[in-house]
């Protein structure tokens, strides 16, 4: 089987050649290279009228020089419909079109973010991995679940390759400015810059900003790029392991132009190993914009008979990687928790270890991260999650007893509470709990910051284990990501942070938000839930 692909979602014109018989793809590729700033709109879109003829046409003269009979011998033609520029969409799909309507041969339509995840799948031989898309215009994690991948977590201003860009501009700096940021940051010490990260999302603007800042008042460039990348690839490499501890899988692969980043390989395989998962970063062809992952995914998609006729062939600008039936794959994945060989615990953030009836929680030292931010945060997040964790209690929301703590060594000792996880056993009626514990929790004016249905524990308390009928309870658990505020955009993010972790976990996500929304509603602020939808559609891919 071989599948001919063309790409142009924003800046290269690119087409492919995938044999499926031999696993070989073939790519040509012309890159739109704006003279200044970042891409222009109509200028790539121009671009990419005038290149795609000479890469398809490249692309099919090696077709025909790789067959037995002289012909391109081609079965069919795959095109990126979304997400990216309208303007380049549209001349890529024509293109397409009239391709596959020349050779007689079907039309794929591939998501370019999923064909992300699916080339570093294809090439590393996993299963079922969480993606980290980095690129210009989009930077999330992508997890299978129940037919479909769900964003996990995801920019809620910019992608992670336009805000570098957003720096580098301001500093002089031709485009792209990631290379030039990567460079100089060998020559710079760390400079503090600020960390956002809200559950699994994560915002960059104040980052920005705060790098502008920090030029305009006279900081060496070098410290500045260094303290970027260190704080811009520690939250990401922190999300991924949230991921990962929520999905429970243990394979993590990389995808998007940013992903050519070594710092950011660094980071990502240092957490891998550390939490003993396998990581997968595809070769530099593969992780900027390319043809050949549409190819190779739409060779996948036309195995399974997932064909375009060409009367439904529109392009989507904001194509969502969820909004697309994952029908080439079967296979599911567990919610099983990573536990080490001593028994404990591993989630994203730290090590739990159950001693009797105590819980003792242990942040330890991450090496991907610099040491300074490393200390920083573990000290940050130790000091809150205790803090918030007895003040949430005292505002009527079950939460465990803190029995201990130890700043010096990030230590927290925690009540035993619950039997398990809420990923392990969603209900409505639980879930519809804890949009109640929320609401109360909002209503005292602290934000819990990373609830999913990991950080929920559902069961008896030890006080409750008596025999008796007691019904069970949740209890809400890890406020290391907290705050004080009361600030109903704070707390909107809060409901967004936990339907996000529903819909990644639950098979049928739509009845367990409603009724979390529910039990919100009926303890919380009716504007928080207006501002929810706000929130919503305020990702990338909403």
């Amino acid at each position: 089987m071989r599948v001919l692909g063309i790409e142009g979602t924003a800046w290269a014109a690119s087409a492919a050649l995938f044999d499926a018989d031999d696993d070989s793809v073939f790519i040509d590729s012309d890159p739109y290279q704006p003279d200044s700033g970042g891409i222009h709109p109509r200028e790539a879109a121009e671009h990419m009228a005038d290149a795609v003829p000479g890469v398809v046409e490249s692309v099919l003269a090696h077709a025909s020089e790789t067959s037995d009979s002289g012909a391109p011998e081609i079965d069919a033609v795959a095109f990126s419909r979304g997400p990216g520029l309208g303007p380049c969409l549209r001349i890529v799909a024509t293109a397409a079109r009239s391709l596959a309507q020349t050779l007689d041969v079907p039309l794929v339509g591939v998501n370019h973010m999923v064909a992300h995840l699916e080339i570093g799948r294809h090439q590393s031989g996993f299963d079922s991995p969480v993606c980290l898309n980095a690129s210009g215009a989009n930077a999330h994690l992508l997890g299978y679940h129940n037919g479909r991948y769900r964003v996990l977590g995801e920019t809620m201003d910019t992608g992670v390759g336009n805000a570098i860009d957003k720096f580098t501009r301001h500093v002089g700096w031709t485009h792209p400015g990631g290379p030039k940021v990567e460079q100089a940051a060998k020559d710079g010490e760390y400079l503090d810059l600020p960390y956002v990260v809200k559950g699994m999302d994560f915002s960059f603007s104040g980052i920005m900003s705060a790098a502008k800042q920090a030029y305009d008042d006279g900081e060496e460039v070098e410290d500045i790029c260094c303290g970027l990348q260190e704080t811009v690839f520690g939250m990401l490499t922190e999300v991924a392991e949230r991921a990962l501890s929520l999905t429970g899988t243990d394979e993590l692969v990389l995808g998007g132009g940013v992903g050519q980043n070594a710092r950011l390989r660094e980071m990502l395989a240092e957490m891998c190993e550390a939490r003993g998962a396998d990581f997968y970063a595809p070769e530099p062809r593969f992780l900027r914009d390319n043809a050949g992952m549409i190819a190779v995914l739409g060779a996948k998609m036309y195995d399974a008979g997932d064909t375009l006729p060409v009367a439904d062939s529109s392009v989507d600008p904001n194509y969502r990687p969820d909004q697309v039936p994952v029908t080439w794959r079967g296979d599911d994945e567990s919610v099983a928790r990573a536990v080490t060989e001593a028994g404990d615990i591993r989630g994203a953030e730290a090590t739990v270890s159950f001693e009797g009836e105590d819980v003792v929680k242990r942040r330890l030292p991450k090496s991907y991260r610099h040491p300074q931010l490393d200390a920083r945060l573990r000290k940050e997040r130790t000091t809150a999650e205790a803090r918030l964790t007895s003040e949430a209690r005292q505002a009527g929301v079950p939460t465990p007893l803190v029995r201990d703590v130890d700043l010096r060594e990030a230590t927290i000792t925690f009540q035993h509470v619950g039997a398990c996880d809420l990923a392990e056993d969603l209900s409505a009626d639980a879930i519809r709990e804890v949009g109640g514990h929320l609401g109360r929790l909002h209503r005292a004016g602290i934000v819990h910051g990373d609830p999913t249905t990991r950080n929920v524990r559902v069961g008896r308390s030890p006080s409750e284990r008596d025999g008796s009928e007691s019904p069970s309870r949740t209890f809400l658990i890890d406020f290391g990501l907290g705050f004080h505020t009361g600030h109903v955009e704070d707390h909107a993010m809060d409901l967004h942070v936990f339907e996000q972790s529903i819909d990644g976990t639950a098979d049928d996500p739509a009845p367990l938000r409603e009724a979390f929304e529910a039990g919100y509603e009926a303890t919380g602020d009716a504007d928080v839930l207006s501002r929810l939808r706000t929130v919503e559609g305020r990702g990338r891919y909403q």
